[in-house]
């Protein structure tokens, strides 16, 4: 890539009007040409990259600009008089204006930066939480909530005496939203649920679930970990107070997240951490704040990370939301049609316009011993709970494995699983 392309630029991996070119845009992976388990004399697989909701891999497009950054711009921010300083506070601070756009948040002022989903959530329950709610007050999650989603209020319960209600799950995996209406009583304060699962795949009802709750004046924090990556976010259009994705997730680097805010709700909440630049001024008998969103950003921020961010959504918009979600339905209806006929295969969630996530369970079989045959195969998959422990009980599993799609898998790849799972099948007879 040329030295002289801006920073956090990604170049188009095809035309934005262009059919889905995915061997296109494998090649800005360089990690999927890599062949695993290879040995002298043996050689190894070609790598088939199913564990996306875990981790997504990251185009060269991002790669490059967290090192440009290292190697020709990198100083801390905010503070610095100098070139380098101005240089990279501009480059760090333009990725706040990326994220506000791709979630089509009315300003930047909405966006605080985090180092990831949990940490967003767990900002949102000890600040928003510690302030508005009291004993006897209860947050209203679902049972398909990834841990992030669920202890954060159990460590608020456990401080200040609040409550916490579940909503039910369908058998198909789809949110019991009748449940959901019954449940919006005078007590729930806040409703934490996430938009999409990273277990089922089930893309909740986000739009409905706020418009219910918001009749009933009740805060909305949704966890967009899962859907950010699969579809086209709007908070504009789905109005939740609050709502929150990472960036690993989303072709990025680890150690980056966001939350998005409205504005009244930012302001309403106390700092989280103290320190750095979330000061306007400090005395040894005072100190006072800045404005959101930078009073929840203590101490030298994730800058690499942050350049890396802004880059990853600059390579997803390039291929457009719509299409990458249209790409991985036709992958998910091609794996979900291949896994169908194999006997003994169980699939967990099945709800009408799931992500492409699709967990399962073969009679027989401990998942992890699918998850090691697989990989012998060169197929990356999950197997465990998945940070779901209560869904797995919802469901009468102790484990699953899953695979996930992202934007550069392949219908071969959807088929290579299928074939996968198979042969572990006729493994274990």
């Amino acid at each position: 890539m040329s030295n002289t392309a801006p920073l956090g630029t990604a170049t188009a991996p095809h035309g934005s009007n262009a059919p889905y070119d995915v061997m296109r845009v494998r090649q800005d992976f360089p990690i999927l040409s890599r062949l695993v388990h290879e040995k002298p004399g043996r050689p190894g697989k070609p790598l088939v990259y199913l564990d996306n909701a875990a981790s997504a891999q990251k185009p060269r497009q991002v790669i490059d600009a967290m090192s440009r950054l290292l190697e020709e711009d990198y100083a801390n921010v905010h503070r610095g008089v100098h070139f380098l300083s101005q240089r990279s506070t501009d480059l760090y601070e333009a990725t706040r204006d990326k994220v506000a756009a791709f979630l089509n948040a009315p300003s930047r002022e909405n966006i605080v930066f985090t180092r990831n989903a949990t940490e967003a959530i767990n900002l949102v329950a000890q600040s928003w939480g510690g302030k508005h709610l009291k004993a006897g007050d209860t947050v209203l999650l679902s049972h398909m909530e990834h841990h992030a989603n669920i202890v954060p209020w159990q460590l608020l319960r456990d401080r200040i005496g609040i409550g916490i209600k579940v909503v039910p799950v369908l058998d198909d995996g789809a949110l019991d939203m009748d449940a959901y209406a019954d449940m919006l009583t005078d007590d729930v304060k806040l409703v934490a649920i996430t938009h999409a699962s990273n277990v089922l795949g089930t893309v909740n009802p986000a739009r409905e679930i706020v418009r219910l709750a918001r009749a009933k004046d009740k805060t909305v924090l949704l966890d967009g970990s899962q859907a950010a990556v699969h579809m086209p976010v709007d908070v504009q259009s789905i109005d939740p107070d609050l709502y929150v994705f990472t960036g690993h997730k989303l072709y990025g680097p680890t150690g980056i997240g966001a939350l998005y805010g409205r504005k009244e709700v930012l302001d309403s909440m106390p700092p989280y951490q103290g320190g750095g630049d979330m000061i306007s001024t400090v005395t040894f008998e005072k100190t006072t704040y800045r404005e959101a969103p930078y009073r929840f950003e203590a101490g030298t921020p994730p800058i690499i990370e942050g350049v890396g961010l802004g880059a990853a959504i600059d390579y997803v918009k390039e291929i457009g939301m719509d299409a990458i979600m249209a790409h991985e339905q036709r992958l998910l209806a091609h794996a979900m049609d291949r896994l169908a006929d194999i006997e003994g295969l169980r699939l967990i969630g099945t709800a009408p316009g799931k992500a492409a996530i699709i967990s399962f369970t073969i009679d027989g079989i401990h998942p992890h011993d699918i998850g090691t045959l697989l990989d012998r195969a060169g197929v990356a998959v999950r197997v465990g709970r998945h940070c779901t422990e209560p869904l797995m009980e919802r469901f009468g599993v102790g484990a699953t494995a899953r695979a996930s799609f992202g934007l550069y898998n392949t219908e071969d790849e959807a088929a290579m699983l299928a074939d996968a799972v198979r042969a572990a099948k006729d493994f274990w007879g």
